[in-house]
């Protein structure tokens, strides 16, 4: 990334660090640039950060990757892309394609998908989801192109500055919430139980009491959309993110997400679990450089894979 200093331009006088802290880069981050050769330059020569710079400077800093990533086989698989810019890319992932590669999942990733995409437009790839789907999990995942946006966007996951809303069917009749609160102007349920992973297991979780050693807070949202005696269909918005945590708990409520067979039961109706990542709200970074300093941000959602709609279908057809 090469930014070019204009006479009367803000920069002039500033030095790299001040510079590279105007574009609120984490300190990390800063680090890695100081330490990594030719991690800054200016006009071809590598500087310090305490050059300052002058009019007619031209600065790069090292952001692009150079090398592809070795452990990721391309494969030429569809992915619909939602958005992309030049820091990041939202991908809506089909249900039954892991998010990135783990143990019997090689090949038919995510992952995988966005490295053949990246390898036909001759451009390396590093593969760096901000947040992850289970395998039957469908829907938005956040990818960020180059380590700085991945720094960036990691920072506001955790000051929750990106806001994400699942939809889930849920078995049986959801009674309404008995203490509901306010949240982005709506009226929610609660459900703030602590997680923890069940011992001997890798994969399972449960609620457990907040004074077990081993508990993880657990805070979920959420709002009734629809119900029948048989089904309900809620719009979830976790505030924490643990493993497995909306199918753990709407199963600790007695009402686990249709087809769910870790906790709940499998389902004739859909042979997966019936959650989708509808939405994501999350803040647009300037280009490096943009004298643009107002807060930008992007709201994205992704429609429901037909095996969801066709539940809305079945529960749904006969009212009127």
């Amino acid at each position: 990334m090469t930014v070019n200093i204009n006479q009367g331009d803000m920069y002039c006088g500033m030095s790299v660090l001040q510079f590279l802290q105007s574009l609120s880069l984490s300190s990390k981050t800063i680090k890695y640039l100081k330490y990594t050769p030719n991690g800054i330059s200016v006009n071809g020569d590598q500087v310090t950060v305490r050059y300052v710079l002058r009019g007619g400077d031209s600065i790069t800093l090292l952001i692009e990757d150079e090398e592809l990533s070795e452990i990721i086989e391309p494969l030429d698989v569809p992915i619909d892309i939602v958005y992309e810019d030049s820091e990041v890319l939202v991908a809506n992932k089909p249900p039954f394609m892991p998010t990135h590669q783990s143990h019997g999942h090689h090949g038919d990733t995510l992952a995988n998908a966005l490295a053949f995409r990246f390898q036909k437009l001759g451009v390396p790839f590093i593969f760096r989801p901000i947040n992850r789907l289970d395998r039957n999990t469908s829907g938005l995942v956040i990818v960020a192109k180059n380590k700085f946006s991945a720094a960036k966007l990691s920072e506001a996951m955790k000051l929750k500055q990106i806001k994400k809303s699942y939809i889930a069917y849920l078995d049986g009749y959801l009674e309404d919430p008995i203490k509901p609160v306010e949240y982005m102007e709506m009226s929610v349920g609660v459900i703030d139980r602590p997680i923890r992973r069940i011992e001997k297991s890798i994969i399972l979780r449960a609620v457990c009491s907040p004074t077990d050693q081993c508990a993880e807070s657990a805070l979920t949202y959420y709002r009734i959309i629809k119900r029948s005696a048989a089904c309900t269909i809620v719009e979830a918005f976790p505030q924490t993110g643990r493993t497995h945590q909306l199918r753990v708990h709407f199963a600790s409520l007695g009402h686990p997400i249709i087809g769910d067979d870790l906790y709940g039961k499998k389902s004739d109706l859909i042979c997966r679990h019936a959650l989708h990542a509808r939405s994501l709200t999350f803040p647009l970074s300037n280009p490096i450089g943009s004298l643009d300093k107002e807060a930008r941000s992007i709201h994205l959602e992704a429609p429901l894979p037909e095996d969801m709609s066709q539940l809305n279908e079945i529960f749904f057809t006969k009212e009127k």
